[in-house]
């Protein structure tokens, strides 16, 4: 599965030959060690049937939590990459069985990443709340691409990720519409997708994360969907625009290449 995994997976979010999930940092997934397992730490996995683990109880931050970081005045000091190197070591720290297999934001969601952190930080004026929502991104990802690569969700869940899978695509499409198309701009529209999109994932994760992880996807999708945000990022400035911009190249990029 291991081999397999590096070479294969690779793509859109779910399909029945399971490609890597786009939470999964967007290029990453898990993949057993070699030919020798170690014994499972009992308090995240537990063995319920021969030849199959799953996780123990809901995945807390527990064991993952980062740092907040200090991002001195006048320096940006930012990364998104590194970031998320950070939540994965932290994250997969205790799970004696998996080791990581590429698991390393990919070039062009990195790119974007770092864009919203720019325009996060502009918009509130604070670098430590736009450092924490695209860490709260990070973490949701890594956590639920765990889930995922796991095999932990029903069928019917399963299907939650394919209705989330395809509300993103449309979401990612009318950010880039709206940026493309003069005067097509609409805030309630682009609101209305990214709420939904919150909505799926709590119902995706509702019997596997805790709270703290539910309170995250509230922090990164209220912010972004934020109707005040989305005319500021949308508006004639000069610097929102080269924000937008970048955003959307990277956005193009992932639409052509099938990830969202």
């Amino acid at each position: 599965e291991g081999q397999r995994a590096s070479g294969e997976w690779k793509g859109s979010l779910l399909s029945s030959r399971q490609p890597p999930c786009q939470f999964d940092s967007i290029h990453s997934c898990l993949s057993l060690t070699k030919k020798k397992k170690k014994r499972v730490s009992t308090s995240l996995l537990k063995s319920t049937s021969p030849g199959r683990e799953v996780l123990g109880g809901k995945m807390d931050s527990d064991s993952g939590e980062l740092s907040e970081g200090e991002l001195s005045p006048g320096q940006e000091s930012f990364n998104s990459k590194s970031l998320a190197l950070q939540a994965q070591k932290k994250i997969l720290s205790k799970m004696a069985t998996m080791v990581v297999a590429n698991l390393l934001t990919d070039d062009t969601s990195s790119e974007i990443l770092d864009e919203l952190y720019k325009v996060s930080r502009e918009y509130t004026k604070n670098k430590k709340e736009a450092h924490k929502i695209i860490k709260d991104v990070i973490k949701i990802a890594l956590k639920i691409g765990i889930l995922y690569r796991n095999h932990q969700f029903s069928p019917e869940e399963l299907e939650t990720v394919d209705r989330f899978k395809k509300k993103m695509n449309q979401a990612a499409m009318t950010v880039v519409s709206f940026h493309e198309v003069d005067y097509t701009f609409d805030r309630s529209i682009l609101s209305e997708l990214l709420l939904e999109c919150k909505d799926l994932l709590h119902e995706l994760v509702e019997h596997h994360l805790t709270a703290r992880s539910h309170g995250r996807i509230d922090h990164v999708f209220n912010h972004f969907a934020d109707v005040e945000f989305l005319t500021v990022l949308y508006s004639p400035s000069e610097e929102y625009r080269l924000y937008l911009r970048k955003i959307c190249e990277g956005i193009n990029k992932l639409l052509d290449e099938g990830v969202l």
